[in-house]
C-alpha cells in the first residue's frame, strides 16, 4: 500500500491538510502516550531548540546550527494559508547528526490543477558545538531534500549563537536556500564546475541523489534571530534567502518581502504552538512535539516487586516432600508461573539445581533469570547451595546462568549487586549442555486480538487504515516444532479503496500488494510448520514451511553464528517460495528463489550495522544497508536502504527502496511488563525492486535479547 505515484490526484486545500495531519497523528500517537513529566533541566534541553517549518532545528524557513539532545524524536505539522502543508518526523541520530523524514502537500502543482505530496529526507551535520562561555558558535552543515523529489532541495553552512535571552543564526545557502538576492558561488574560486547548478528534473529525479547539484549554483545569505521572551514565549525574525519561485510560478504564491515574522508558545513540557507571516502574504501555524525514547511512561515499570532471596526449607521441611532428590516441581512451577517464568524441567543432584526455564513475559532477559533465582532460593532446601538455570527460546537451549545461594544472599541489596551478580554469574552457551526438559505443558494456545494495519502515501489518499480481529493460534506437538497461523477479519478500513495499479516492468512481487486487500473475507496471513534447533556452540537454525507471510508461501531456511562475546554475528538464508492468489487461496503462476549472506556489526552505544547481501524477490541481486539505534529500554529506530543491478529508470520512481523502521515494546508505553512489541516500516514507496520477504522470527532478531542479556546488558534489572 505504500506504493505511489507522485503526479497522484489532486485534493481540497480541507482535504490536503487533513491528509497530511491523518499520517501525523498515527506516526505520535503510539510513542506519545503516557510520556512522563520531564525535570526542569531536561525540559529546558528538549525545549530551547525550535523546529523550523521544514522540521529541522531552526527558527521559522532559516535553519540553525543547533542539534536536539541526543536521541530526541520530534514530530511538526505546518499548515499554511499558501497552499503548502508540511509534517515532519526528526530524529537525532547521534549528538551531532539530525537526520528527517518530511511529507509535504503544494496545491495544484501540476499544470493540469492537480496537487503534489512530496516526500523528502534531510541530513545536518554539526561541525562544531558552542561554546555557551565564550565566542565560539555552532556550525552546520545541511542537505535538504536530498533524495526526494529535489523540489525542497538546498544545502547549506549555518552558524549560530545565544547571546542571553537572543539565539541568531548566519548563513549560505544553496538550491532554494540561494534562490534569493543570490550572487555567484564562492566555490567557484576553488573550481569552475560549481559554479553551474544543474536543474532538477523534478518528479522524474524522485528517490535519487543528485550529488551533481550539492552547493552548487548561485548562493546567497540568510539571517534569523529567536527572542525568548520568558519561559514559554518566544518570538522570531528572520531574513530569508527562499525566493519561492516554485510557488510564485506553479501556484501563484506572492513574495512581497524576504522579511518573516513569528511568535511561539511553548504548552507543557514536549508541544510547542508557532505562527507566523510569512513573506509579506501567507499566514502560517506551526505545532511541535518531542519526545526522549530513552524515557518510557514508567522507566520503572509497573510490575509487582520480586520475592525476597530466602536462606531455603528447612531440613525438616524438605525431608516431608517424601525424597531428598525430588524437588516439589508443582509449588516451584506455580512461583514461576507468577513471575512470568515457564518452568521447563528440574532436577536436583547433591548441592546443585537444575533447573530448565522459558521467558514468558520480561523483555529483559537478566530479570527473569533474577525472579528465577529468587524462587529458587525460598522453595528449594538450604543445602542446594548452586542454581544451574538454563533458558529456552523457542525450545532452542539458550544459555546457562550459573548462581551461588551465597552470592545472591550477599548482593541482594548491594549498591551495585546487579553489577556484581553479572560478574560472579558463570553464563555459557547450552546448546550441548544435557537436556534438562520434561514433557512440555499446554502445547496449544491461542489469543484473539484487535489489529491496526496502515497503508502510507497512496496520492489518492496519503493514509488509509484497516481494523479488524486477528485470531492466532500455535501448537507445539514436539520440541522445537512449532505450527502456527493467524487469520484476519477487516471490520472496518479503506485499505481495499485503492485504485491505482503497478506500472512496474518487474515481475510484480510488492506492487501489487492492495490487491490483497480487496478480499471482503477472512485473510489467513500466515499458516506455517517451523523448526528451531541449535546445531552447536554459538549457532542457530530454522526451518519454515508454509504460508510464509500475506503475499508468499513456500520454503524458509536459515543459520546463524552469533556469539554473544563478539561483536559481529553471520547468517545465510535461503527462501523458495510461490506468489500467493490474492485471495490468500491457492497461487499465481510466479515462483523464485531468493537469500541472503548477512553480517551485523555492534558499534557500541545502542548502534549496529547490518549489511545483506544476495537476491532478492524480484530476481535482482544486491545489497541492503541497515543502520539501527536501540536504547536501553528496547526502542529501536532504524534506517535502510537497498542497491540492486536494478537501474534507477527500470525500478520506476523512488529509484531505489529506502526506508525507516521504528520498533518499540509495548511496556514502553504502558508500562506493565511484555515481550509483544509494536513497530512499522515507512517508505516513500513501495516498489518491486529491492524486495525481500517479510518473515516471521529471523534469528539474529530472535535471538537478540539472549545474547545481549549474556554479555551484560540491561543487568540493571537483575534484582527488579
Amino acid at each position: 500500500m505504500a506504493r505511489v505515484t507522485i503526479t497522484g490526484a489532486g485534493l481540497t486545500r480541507g482535504s490536503g491538510f487533513w491528509a497530511v495531519a491523518r499520517l501525523l497523528a498515527l506516526l505520535v500517537i503510539a510513542v506519545l502516550a503516557g510520556q512522563p513529566l520531564l525535570a526542569q533541566e531536561e525540559r529546558r534541553a528538549l525545549l530551547q531548540e525550535g523546529m523550523s517549518h521544514y522540521g529541522m532545528p531552526g527558527h521559522l524557513e532559516m535553519p540553525s546550527a543547533r542539534a536536539l539532545p541526543d536521541g530526541t524524536f520530534a514530530f511538526t505539522i505546518t499548515p499554511g494559508s499558501h497552499d503548502v502543508w508540511r509534517s515532519s518526523m526528526v530524529f537525532q541520530i547521534t549528538p551531532r547528526l539530525t537526520g528527517a523524514f518530511r511529507y509535504s502537500y503544494v496545491s495544484r502543482y501540476f499544470g493540469d490543477g492537480q496537487s503534489l505530496y512530496d516526500r523528502s529526507f534531510d541530513l545536518r551535520y554539526q561541525l562544531l558545538q558552542e561554546d555557551p562561555h565564550g565566542w565560539r558558535p555552532a556550525l552546520a552543515v545541511g542537505l535538504q531534500d536530498f533524495g526526494g523529489t529535489g523540489i525542497f532541495g538546498a544545502e547549506y553552512l549555518v552558524a549560530t549563537k545565544g547571546f542571553g535571552p537572543v539565539t541568531a543564526s548566519a548563513g549560505i545557502g544553496w538550491g532554494r536556500l540561494g534562490s534569493y538576492n543570490s550572487f555567484s558561488n564562492p566555490f567557484g574560486l576553488l573550481a569552475d564546475g560549481f559554479r553551474p547548478r544543474p536543474e532538477s528534473q523534478g518528479i522524474a529525479d524522485t528517490g535519487k541523489v543528485s550529488f551533481d547539484r550539492f552547493f552548487r549554483g548561485d548562493a546567497a545569505l540568510f539571517l534569523a534571530a529567536d527572542w525568548q521572551v520568558n519561559d514559554r514565549l518566544s518570538l522570531s525574525l528572520e531574513y530569508s534567502s527562499d525566493a519561492m519561485r516554485d510557488e510564485a510560478e506553479r501556484i501563484g504564491f506572492e513574495h512581497k518581502t524576504p522579511i518573516n515574522l513569528g511568535l511561539d508558545y511553548r504548552l507543557g513540557d514536549r508541544g510547542r504552538l508557532g505562527m507566523a507571516v510569512l513573506y509579506g502574504s501567507a499566514l502560517v501555524l506551526n505545532y511541535q512535539m518531542a519526545l526522549d525514547p530513552a524515557r518510557p511512561s514508567a522507566p520503572s515499570g509497573y510490575e509487582a516487586g520480586p520475592p525476597a532471596v530466602m536462606p531455603g526449607l528447612s531440613r525438616a521441611a524438605a525431608a516431608s516432600w517424601g525424597s531428598a532428590t525430588t524437588a516439589p516441581e508443582a509449588d516451584v512451577r506455580a512461583a514461576l508461573a507468577a513471575q512470568g517464568v515457564a518452568l521447563e524441567g528440574l532436577h536436583i543432584e547433591g548441592t546443585t539445581a537444575h533447573i530448565a526455564i522459558t521467558n514468558t513475559l520480561w523483555p529483559a532477559v537478566a530479570q527473569s533469570w533474577g525472579r528465577t533465582a529468587r524462587v529458587l532460593s525460598a522453595h528449594l532446601p538450604a543445602g542446594v547451595t548452586t542454581f544451574r538455570i538454563r533458558s529456552h527460546l523457542r525450545d532452542m537451549p539458550m544459555r546457562e546462568i550459573t548462581l551461588t545461594r551465597a552470592d545472591l544472599e550477599e548482593l541482594e541489596y548491594a549498591p551495585d549487586g546487579a553489577w556484581q551478580a553479572w560478574v560472579r554469574a558463570d553464563i555459557r552457551d547450552a546448546s550441548a549442555l544435557p537436556d534438562q526438559r520434561g514433557p512440555r505443558e499446554e502445547p496449544f494456545s491461542w489469543r484473539l486480538l484487535p489489529y491496526i494495519e496502515p497503508g502510507f502515501f497512496d496520492p489518492d489518499s496519503p493514509l488509509r487504515l484497516d481494523l479488524g480481529a486477528e485470531l492466532t493460534a500455535e501448537w507445539t506437538p514436539m520440541r522445537g516444532l512449532w505450527v502456527s497461523g493467524g487469520l484476519r477479519q477487516k471490520l472496518v478500513g479503506n485499505l481495499d479503496e485503492a485504485t491505482r495499479l503497478s506500472d512496474s516492468i518487474l515481475p510484480h512481487v510488492r506492487s501489487d500488494a492492495s490487491l490483497y486487500a480487496k478480499q471482503s473475507g477472512p485473510s489467513l496471513r500466515w499458516l506455517t510448520a517451523e523448526y528451531f534447533t541449535r546445531p552447536g556452540e554459538n549457532l542457530y537454525a530454522r526451518a519454515s514451511l508454509g504460508l510464509l507471510e500475506q503475499m508468499y508461501g513456500g520454503l524458509s531456511a536459515e543459520v546463524l553464528w552469533a556469539p554473544p562475546d563478539r561483536p559481529y554475528a553471520l547468517g545465510l538464508e535461503v527462501n523458495y517460495v510461490a506468489q500467493r492468489d490474492y485471495d490468500g487461496f491457492g497461487f499465481l503462476d510466479y515462483r523464485t528463489t531468493t537469500g541472503h549472506v548477512s553480517g551485523s556489526y555492534d558499534l557500541g552505544r545502542g548502534y549496529q550495522a547490518q549489511l545483506d547481501i544476495g537476491r532478492y524477490l524480484a530476481g535482482d541481486w544486491g545489497a541492503t544497508a541497515t543502520m539501527t539505534r536501540r536504547f536501553g529500554n528496547g526502542f529501536e529506530v532504524g534506517a535502510f536502504f537497498t542497491l540492486t543491478d536494478v537501474s534507477f529508470d527500470d525500478f520506476g520512481e523512488g529509484a531505489f527502496d529506502k526506508g525507516i523502521t521504528i520498533s518499540m515494546p509495548l511496556t514502553w508505553i504502558l508500562g506493565e511488563p511484555g515481550q509483544t512489541r509494536a513497530g512499522t516500516t515507512i517508505r516513500p514507496i513501495q516498489r518491486d525492486g529491492g524486495a525481500r520477504l517479510s518473515l516471521r522470527n529471523r534469528l539474529y532478531e530472535l535471538t537478540r535479547d539472549e545474547r545481549d542479556a549474556a554479555r551484560g546488558q540491561r543487568w540493571g534489572r537483575f534484582w527488579r
